[in-house]
């Protein structure tokens, strides 16, 4: 079994964001396929866990980009385990471009759940992470506690048939899509995102609706939360903008 898995991608123009570079969310759908064909590698992916009705469910993710891969671009993901204890699964990811020089990382936490009860499920008997945790740290810092000191502005949003997945939940992209979308496209045109941090605190069901609050007292860091109507979280977030590097 391999410890370490790596695949490349060629960044085409339909997938470019208006800054003809990889969008946020691309990044995270890759993130999600690398970690599940490596799983798939060691027979645990989907269909394996679906047997006993378990699935893998991702928790957190942190990433952290120098720059984004742009238009026309060869770019790859690696990914290995760091560490696991009885609740959860920590892999990391290394970007890096067609050179072989990193230009980002992404910390991401899974946990294995029981799809007719929705807890969570012991992992800490499973061999075949226990013989694959390669132990490589990630040099990005982990998730800190997301937490608004205040809100500064709020925008209501009602989940649609698109935003929902094969468990007829809201779509893990679909928050960091909605979370984006409060900033304008002017934002962007300015500056990148430098460091991303979610977290996915309960599952939203299609046709709810839901506020996103936005803590913008420092428009370079910014802390989000969807809340529904009963203002219980179901996600956080937290985007930290930097000016964009020069392109050679």
């Amino acid at each position: 079994m391999q410890k370490e898995f790596t695949k490349e991608f060629f960044l085409t123009a339909g997938e470019c964001n208006p800054e003809l570079e990889m969008p946020l969310p691309l990044l995270m759908m890759r993130i999600i396929e690398i970690a599940t064909l490596h799983a798939n590698s060691w027979g645990v992916g989907y269909a394996k866990l679906i047997e006993e009705n378990h699935a893998w469910v991702l928790s957190r993710v942190t990433i952290e980009m120098e720059r984004y891969p742009r238009v026309n671009e060869k770019y790859s993901l690696t990914t290995w385990i760091e560490d696991y204890n009885r609740h959860f699964s920590l892999r990391n990811m290394e970007v890096k471009d067609a050179n072989g020089v990193t230009i980002g990382y992404a910390r991401t936490v899974w946990l294995v759940i029981n799809l007719a009860t929705r807890e969570s499920v012991d992992i800490s008997s499973l061999s075949y992470i226990r013989e694959n945790v390669l132990g490589k740290e990630c040099p990005v810092a982990p998730q800190g506690r997301l937490r608004l000191q205040q809100v500064t502005r709020s925008n209501d949003h009602t989940f649609g048939y698109v935003e929902c997945d094969l468990n007829r939940h809201v779509n893990t992209v679909r928050y960091l899509e909605l979370l984006l979308n409060q900033f304008p496209l002017e934002t962007y045109d300015a500056l990148m995102v430098h460091r991303m941090e979610i977290a996915f605190t309960k599952e939203t069901r299609y046709g709810e609706t839901v506020t996103v609050n936005v803590d913008a007292a420092d428009p370079h860091d910014c802390v989000l939360s969807i809340d529904d109507s009963e203002g219980v979280s179901h996600c956080r977030g937290r985007l930290v903008f930097a000016e964009r590097p020069a392109i050679n």
